[in-house]
């Protein structure tokens, strides 16, 4: 336990001095991932408890981030509380921390004895009980009055696992019936996913290897449902890595798919993903916005925009982005995504559709940048989302998928 104790603080503690866990080495250690995720899921609570246990403050993150990751597993696990102590001790010694060890008993056994005490004056504190920034739970306070507490609720839970058959090659009852072999229960959720009913390694699902599945959330696999293409089109995929929307509309149709992403590295990941299930794509490593770096000319069809975002609809899959996000950040993908919708209308022939996305529960991100966007391009009309749940586009997170926003426009013919 030491050890994943002191490596899960090190990844906690990337982010608390300001690095994205996605710039960190894979971690295969499910311990250590779940210590490393869990801990960030619950950091804001750990935090204000912290200053109870430490009134002057811890001032080192990788210790600030030993003493989360101990509250987290005397919270959330099953581990034996003097054991996650005594190993915490171990772990401050192993990480250099000799002369704060005492302080780390201490801490965490005072946690022990008051601890439904602590807990209880944690939940007065907005970002203790929700463990999210204050700004970022007033902004969802204002905008959501009504549903405010259920996202950020949904921030705190595990997310999902929902699986994507390929449906050129089985169907949804028979691929249920393959898990059901493996000994994995899933329901169906819409538009045309299957719910596992408990996560899974990606290795124990049947067929994977063969490109018989993918693993998507649900949220997520409207995309290619609403944008709808049709065999022979060209097709655009604007920021395509990792790939997962880019090979679900190679699913659908027979159709001449442009994979664009800005990160040559994401890319790749795309290609070996499309490898994997058989598919073929034209990948492109070119910032979208930059249309002449890229574009030949002819234009396309169907253009997908899954514009880069806050992400703050899948933050339980990504728990670092709440704490690296700033308020400003907003704005300043606000006005990316108005960019690349702008560059991108270009390339969309007259009578095309464009399918904007964001995985961001956000309004100035979302619903903003398009009524901006349809305010000033006199060629372009918003188009029913048939099928969505909710008529205005969005997805909220909840049980059964994250957070997303979707905007159909089409493009008129002079």
């Amino acid at each position: 336990m030491k050890d994943a104790q002191c490596r899960a603080a090190g990844r906690v503690a990337e982010v608390i001095s300001g690095r994205s866990l996605a710039y960190a080495a894979g971690e295969s250690d499910p311990m250590v991932r779940d210590l490393t995720y869990g801990t960030l899921r619950h950091l804001g609570t750990q935090r204000v408890i912290l200053r109870s246990l430490a009134p002057r403050g811890v001032t080192e993150p990788a210790l600030e981030a030993l003493l989360a990751v101990g509250l987290y597993q005397l919270q959330h696990t099953r581990a034996a509380p003097y054991t996650v102590v005594d190993q915490a001790v171990a772990a401050a010694r192993a990480m250099g921390f000799e002369r704060a060890a005492a302080f780390v008993n201490a801490a965490l056994r005072r946690f022990l004895r008051e601890r439904d005490h602590l807990v209880a004056q944690a939940q007065l504190d907005s970002e203790g009980r929700w463990s999210h920034p204050a700004w970022w739970i007033d902004r969802l306070r204002d905008e959501y009055p009504q549903a405010a507490d259920a996202i950020l609720a949904a921030g705190l839970s595990h997310p999902p696992m929902a699986v994507r058959p390929n449906l050129r090659r089985t169907t949804l009852a028979d691929y249920r019936l393959r898990l059901a072999a493996e000994g994995i229960e899933a329901g169906d959720v819409a538009p045309a996913a299957l719910l596992l009913a408990k996560p899974v390694p990606v290795r124990r699902l049947p067929g994977y290897q063969d490109g018989l599945v993918s693993v998507q959330d649900a949220g997520a696999q409207w995309a290619a449902r609403l944008l709808a293409p049709s065999d022979g089109m060209r097709v655009l995929d604007a920021c395509a890595a990792p790939g997962g929307k880019a090979a679900h509309l190679l699913e659908v149709a027979d159709i001449h798919l442009t994979a664009l992403d800005a990160d040559p590295a994401r890319l790749d990941d795309a290609q070996r993903n499309f490898d994997r299930l058989g598919l073929a794509a034209r990948c492109i490593a070119a910032d979208a916005a930059r249309v002449r770096d890229w574009w030949d000319g002819e234009p396309f069809q169907r253009v997908l925009l899954d514009a880069p975002c806050s992400g703050s609809g899948i933050v339980r899959r990504h728990p670092d982005a709440r704490w690296l996000r700033r308020p400003g950040d907003i704005a300043s993908f606000a006005a990316t995504q108005r960019a690349l919708l702008t560059a991108l209308w270009q390339v969309l022939e007259p009578g095309g559709t464009l399918l904007y996305v964001t995985c961001s529960v956000f309004r100035e991100e979302n619903a903003e940048v398009v009524d901006a966007f349809l305010g000033a391009q006199d060629d372009a009309r918003r188009l029913p989302a048939t099928g969505l749940p909710s008529a205005d586009g969005r997805l909220l997170p909840d049980a059964g998928h994250d957070g997303f926003y979707y905007a159909l426009l089409g493009k008129r013919v002079p």
